[in-house]
């Protein structure tokens, strides 16, 4: 199975920071916007092909504008949320990260599936969680998203979160292996 895991386009809460990194529920900047249609030309997506999202605003909006025009699988799952790399405690988290409940992502993009998942892993999700119990939970998302049988899945998450599941894959990461607003990364499972 190969994985394309993308970061999501830019977004509202890096454009002033550190200070943009508080705000809540921030949406994609008009840079941002573009970007998410370029994902179109450069990754085109049929109706047969699934994305795993986040659920946060700016990954939501970028799978979405990303996928307009096909009626694909979409699917938002709180342990692609976001996460910090390298941890840190849970008092060092940003305001930005904040994820959206089942409720508003029901209400306001009710074109997407929600994961069926246990409910702790939507309010407390993996932003700040222990490096092994991020790992017992990735590998339960891996084995979840096997269940599919799909050749190729295409996950849409963060910069942080994006790298620690690298790591969990056997590569060795650091900060440095960010990836930039759009970019994205292939693993073969």
């Amino acid at each position: 199975m190969e994985i394309y895991f993308f970061r999501h386009a830019q977004g509202q809460h890096v454009l002033n920071p550190p200070t943009s990194l508080q705000l809540k529920d921030p949406s994609l900047s008009d840079v941002g916007k573009k970007q998410a249609n370029q994902l179109k030309e450069i990754f085109p997506v049929s109706n047969d092909d699934l994305f795993i999202i986040s659920p946060l605003r700016r990954t939501i909006q970028t799978a979405l504008i990303w996928t307009s025009d096909v009626q694909c699988k979409r699917i938002v799952h709180p342990l692609i949320g976001p996460r910090m790399f390298p941890l840190l405690s849970p008092d060092k988290t940003y305001g930005c990260d904040q994820s959206l409940s089942k409720e508003v992502i029901k209400e306001e993009f009710p074109q997407l599936e929600i994961a069926n998942v246990d409910e702790a892993h939507w309010s407390r999700g993996i932003n700040s969680i222990s490096v092994d119990e991020f790992n017992h939970l990735a590998n339960q998302f891996i084995d979840w998203c096997r269940g599919f049988q799909k050749d190729k899945i295409y996950m849409v998450s963060h910069d942080g979160t994006i790298t620690s599941y690298r790591q969990y894959l056997g590569e060795s990461v650091t900060r440095e292996h960010f990836l930039g607003d759009s970019g994205w990364h292939k693993v073969i499972i």
